[in-house]
């Protein structure tokens, strides 16, 4: 049977090899090492060979664990089960928690996400079975969640199909988010490519205190660094007020840091993160690494690229949005902006949980402010919902009083799963198109995410802010400042959170919802049916013809930002996620035309007629015409799926040309075979018109570093040329070559 836990023994061999490699590479660098350097060239495949610059070199590395989503799994598994392997190279799990709508509470909507989706689980067991995986049933909680209470460990080195991976940075941990490409390489024991992060170093003094929570560092850090400051690289926080912050609140901060689209975010080994794996039942794994300290720290006289300071002794809560997560606002300026920019100042809904802020800690919290309420005889005036991050969370604080607590208040306790953070969420009260405000613990807040209604203005804030603010039901009340009248008529102040780190009388691991490979696994049949609607068998992608590509048509050029949320929408499109032909009616039916304004409607420039885009690439795609999209800064920033990059490919996209690409979305592109170009001048961007044609020539001598060259063969017989450049590497353009990634793989196989 494989080895899926992070056993002693398992974690123990990867410090002894980590220690050997960082010997070679200390000796090659000569310089004091950043925990993010120790931690990455310590996985390097070829220590003493590795190019190892920050920014620049590409490194090949070899991870410790992988983790996967269902949603995300489904196409990453059907791409796996193409290798022709028996059995997965590293560690591997698979969490069922995306398919799970939220819409009347915990029971009832988990058992019709076991009965909806009945056909994707019992596809995803097998899988896991045949190939010997670890399989996290649906109820079993979020995946962020459930790697940290047992799989993460400090050193380790992990990649997971969803962007939140980062999470388990909160116990020291290089966790990054992928495409399921990637995770296929590893699981087939192939080196991971990752070209070699920068550093920004996060020093925080002081202690935090009073309501200010971790989760407003991380807001803070957005407001500072913006939704792409933090690309191509790895945030490190280190100083005095590291040890004032608990595990899992490190583990929020970090967990929230794909929102400035760092590569990743991690804490140095402390006694928090000790502690927490004392009370998760690895108090073996915290001795080891105690003995470790030095690998698990930074040395002394490193050099970050960027270093940004945080002093928690005046830090001020924040609440950030709306549409955006860097609108950063301290919480004593919050009122004085929803009334000058005219934000809904009704709250709707108070929604607390979710992978970024679900632990004890969070929930204890929050739970000590709404029982100030019920003292005074009051429940929430906005609706408020609470997520639990994982069942040994629900089944704890069901022990300990948070949970009636809750409830008692006027909170509906939902499943333990993504549910409304990821747009799996019915609300019944609110009508799509209607202005309004919500306010969530979660960690992304584009237009439509949440409920797919783009006039709700959703903000984020830490737990006990959340649930403050519920208690008043509008946006502007302050709880620093700010008094509330009970039933009695009298008013009162909330006192500020208070809540233990972790449980006093231990967790309570609630229902077994995992499923161990066993070793007659390997025999379990997956099956498909060729009419199901829910799950395909993937075909390869043609290869690259050989030649430049000539007079393609503009699919669309997208205005202002796109997310892959814009691209490939989730929420009800998540079922398909297993089915790549059904999903890509989704795409980009959420990205805005730059010609008319609209979304979902692009010129078809074969008919001359307004389309909905799926409709017109399945067009080009029938006559034969690949086809090019253009578009702005930032472009597929948010999820790490990579639906967004098999969507355009499957439907006949060649190319996609933006000002700036997010790093994951960038590499899902070249994963598939689609050519990820920047503008050298982004003001070419202008030059782009609606009928045009579009020529990219030089391909035939396509190689690193150098530009290639883009025209636009405009309607009325002009054109414009310009140089376009690509940060493909030599291994990286024989993906493009061979049609994909995957292409590649089975060729050499």
């Amino acid at each position: 049977m494989a080895q899926i836990e992070s056993t002693v023994a398992f974690v123990s061999h990867a410090y002894a090899q980590m220690t050997q490699r960082l010997t070679v590479v200390r000796a090659r660098l000569g310089k004091p090492l950043t925990l993010a350097e120790k931690i990455v060239y310590s996985h390097v495949d070829d220590p003493g060979g590795q190019a190892l610059e920050r920014g620049k070199s590409y490194l090949m590395l070899r991870p410790d664990r992988v983790a996967m989503q269902d949603a995300t799994a489904q196409m990453a598994l059907l791409q796996f089960m193409s290798s022709g392997l028996s059995e997965a190279a590293v560690p591997s799990t698979v969490h069922c928690d995306h398919l799970i709508q939220a819409e009347v509470g915990r029971e009832a909507d988990l058992l019709k996400a076991q009965t909806d989706n009945k056909e994707v689980y019992d596809f995803l067991e097998s899988v896991c079975q045949k190939y010997q995986l670890g399989f996290w049933r649906p109820g079993s909680g979020i995946i962020h969640q459930v790697v940290l209470e047992n799989y993460a460990f400090p050193g380790g080195l992990m990649i997971g199909t969803d962007s939140h991976t980062p999470n388990a940075g909160g116990l020291g941990m290089v966790a990054i988010g992928v495409g399921g490409a990637d995770a296929v390489d590893v699981m087939a024991g192939m080196p991971w490519e990752l070209k070699a992060p920068k550093v920004i170093g996060v020093k925080l003094t002081g202690q935090l205190k009073g309501w200010t929570s971790p989760k407003d560092v991380i807001l803070k850090l957005a407001g500072i660094l913006t939704v792409k400051g933090g690309t191509g690289a790895i945030v490190e926080y280190f100083g005095p007020g590291v040890a004032s912050i608990s595990c899992t609140g490190m583990g929020t901060i970090c967990n929230m840091g794909a929102e400035i689209g760092a590569t990743t975010s991690l804490f140095p080994f402390n006694h928090r993160m000790g502690d927490y794996l004392k009370a998760t039942g690895r108090a073996d794994l915290a001795a080891l690494a105690e003995q470790h300290q030095t690998l698990l720290s930074a040395d002394e006289g490193c050099t970050y690229d960027q270093v940004i300071d945080i002093d928690l002794d005046t830090l001020e809560p924040h609440i950030n949005g709306p549409f955006t997560p860097d609108l950063a606002w301290p919480l004593s300026k919050f009122a004085q902006a929803v009334r000058e920019k005219g934000y809904p100042e009704e709250l709707k809904v108070g929604l607390i949980g979710s992978c970024t802020n679900s632990s004890y800690e969070d929930m204890a919290r929050s739970a000590h402010v709404a029982q100030q309420a019920l003292d005074h005889g009051l429940q929430t005036k906005a609706e408020f919902t609470v997520t639990p991050g994982s069942e040994q969370i629900r089944a704890t604080i069901a022990r300990d009083g948070q949970l009636a607590t809750f409830e008692k208040v006027g909170g509906v306790v939902l499943a333990n799963a993504c549910g409304p953070c990821i747009g799996q969420w019915k609300r019944h009260k609110v009508t799509k198109g209607e202005k309004n405000s919500i306010i969530t613990s979660f960690n992304r807040n584009f237009a439509a995410r949440n409920d797919g209604n783009a006039e709700t203005h959703a903000f984020v804030a830490s737990p006990e802010i959340v649930t403050a603010l519920s208690i008043a039901g509008r946006l502007t009340f302050n709880p620093e400042t700010d008094a509330l009248t009970g039933a009695d008529g009298q008013s009162f102040k909330l006192k500020s959170p208070y809540g233990d780190e972790l449980p006093q009388n231990g967790f309570d691991a609630g229902q077994v919802t995992y499923q161990a490979p066993s070793a007659s696994g390997t025999s379990t049949p997956v099956k498909v049916s060729p009419t199901s609607e829910r799950l395909q068998l993937l075909h390869p992608f043609p290869k690259w013809s050989g030649k430049d590509f000539d007079r393609l048509p503009v699919l669309l050029k997208a205005k202002g930002k796109c997310t892959t949320d814009h691209i490939s929408m989730a929420g009800p499109w998540l079922k398909f996620r297993g089915h790549l032909d059904n999903i890509s009616n989704n795409l980009f039916i959420g990205a805005i035309n730059f010609f008319n304004g609209k979304a979902n409607a692009v010129k078809d420039q074969l008919s001359g007629e307004y389309l909905e885009v799926p409709a017109a690439a399945r067009h080009y795609k029938q006559e034969g015409l690949g086809w090019v999209v253009f578009g702005d800064e930032n472009y597929g920033e948010g999820s790490s799926r990579e639906h967004a990059a098999m969507e355009p490919r499957h439907l006949g996209g060649l190319a996609i040309i933006v000002k700036s690409f997010a790093r994951i979305h960038e590499t899902n592109l070249k994963k598939q075979g689609l050519l990820p170009l920047t503008f050298v001048h982004a003001s070419d961007y202008d030059k782009v018109q609606e009928d045009d044609r579009v020529s990219i020539s030089d391909l035939t001598t396509l190689a690193p570093g150098v530009p290639l060259t883009l025209t636009l063969h405009h309607a009325d017989g002009s054109l414009d040329t310009f140089p376009v450049a690509h940060t493909y590497n030599l291994g990286q353009i024989e993906w493009f070559k061979a049609g994909s990634a995957l292409n590649l793989m089975g060729q050499k196989a």
